[in-house]
């Protein structure tokens, strides 16, 4: 046993909820952002604005031509899989190989692609590292060791993977249709727990393909967070804790939150409120990517991947057209609601003697 952790530590294989599900997690999100969401954004920036370099196409492969935009949303699977693999720090040849292991994963993954990758990823990229410059013939023997397991355990897990992501999802989504009060707060409350805790809420999203009225749901969440604690500690953090938290991220206030955890009641209390006003109220619904229901305000990825919705909705027919009522939604749960609601709610929690001048103050 002594010498099977020495071989593990030799080789940086450390079997830990953080590694897999803390910095997997993370990169894997950030993967998607690189290929699924920038190729969205590009998409609709050239089909709004009449861009033709962004709309025509720039490549046929098999019969099916891609866009710019396209090209860089058919990568999705790699861009995970070397995300996943960067974060688990992979030498070189198993980096690499891990291209073709994401293609397959989630191709085969379907819907559910993207946590086919997370998983399959994981396992090929610990048994590519265990096998990395042990013979002589490294070149070939870490690729096709890589490879072979991580396209084997493509097609033997990742249908299943994937079918167990979408039905969870699915249920989510029929049952925030069915009570859109209650699951708004709900999926509102946790998703925005989530994208503040140094886990991915946008990678959970995406796993579950949460999109419609869930996805508005959690980008009501999530917004609730990151403007809630731009806004209420301007007064510690001024204009560039603003701009750092509010289209960054509020995983900043993490530390924060450790030392006082009352500081947090504010944004999930947001959270719990907004929520069922997006649900019930607006019928805020994310019919763009899945992944941008768990972004947020960051880079302005969430109202970007709502408004795509639009505009797919009304190409496609099932809605007539983007309303002003659906400007006034997306603005009042994304920004005004958030920023009025947190400070308010924070100054009975600073009355209660709960926050103090300082907590919220970004290191």
């Amino acid at each position: 046993m002594e010498k099977f952790r020495a071989f593990l530590k030799r080789k940086d294989i450390v079997i830990s909820a953080k590694r897999y599900g803390i910095d997997a997690l993370g990169a894997m999100a950030q993967g998607l952002f690189c290929s699924l969401l920038i190729g969205t954004i590009i998409n609709t920036v050239g089909v709004q604005f009449h861009i033709g370099f962004l709309t025509m196409t720039v490549a046929t492969v098999g019969g099916v031509n891609y866009t710019l935009g396209g090209l860089a949303t058919a990568m999705s699977g790699p861009a995970m899989a070397v995300a996943i693999g960067y974060a688990l720090r992979c030498p070189p040849l198993v980096l690499f190989s891990l291209i073709s292991v994401g293609f397959a994963s989630n191709a085969l993954g379907g819907a559910g692609g993207p946590l086919a990758v997370l998983f399959v990823a994981i396992f090929a990229s610990e048994i590519g590292k265990a096998v990395s410059k042990e013979t002589k013939v490294d070149i070939l023997v870490t690729p096709l060791v890589t490879i072979g397991v991580g396209v084997g355990l493509s097609a033997w897990w990742a249908p299943a993977i994937g079918a167990a992501a979408s039905s969870v999802g699915r249920i989510i989504m029929w049952a925030t249709e069915l009570q859109p009060f209650l699951m708004g707060i709900i999926v509102s409350v946790v998703m925005g727990i989530a994208l503040t805790l140094p886990i991915s809420s946008a990678a959970i999203c995406a796993a579950l393909s949460l999109t419609g009225l869930a996805g508005g749901a959690a980008v009501a969440g999530c917004c609730a967070q990151m403007v809630g604690f731009a806004v209420m500690s301007f007064r510690e953090n001024r204009w560039g804790g603003l701009v750092s938290q509010g289209i960054g991220t509020s995983m900043l206030q993490m530390g924060n939150i450790v030392r006082n955890p009352r500081i947090w009641t504010a944004p999930i209390v947001a959270s719990a409120i907004t929520g069922p006003i997006a649900t019930c109220i607006f019928r805020l619904e994310m019919n763009g990517p899945p992944v941008s229901s768990g972004m947020g305000t960051c880079g302005l990825v969430g109202q970007i991947g709502v408004y795509s919705g639009w505009v797919s909705d009304v190409a496609a027919g099932a809605k007539a057209a983007i309303t002003g009522m659906d400007w006034l939604g997306l603005i009042l749960i994304c920004f005004i609601l958030p920023a009025v609601l947190c400070p308010l709610i924070n100054s009975f929690c600073r009355r209660a003697g709960w926050v103090k001048d300082g907590d919220l103050t970004l290191a």
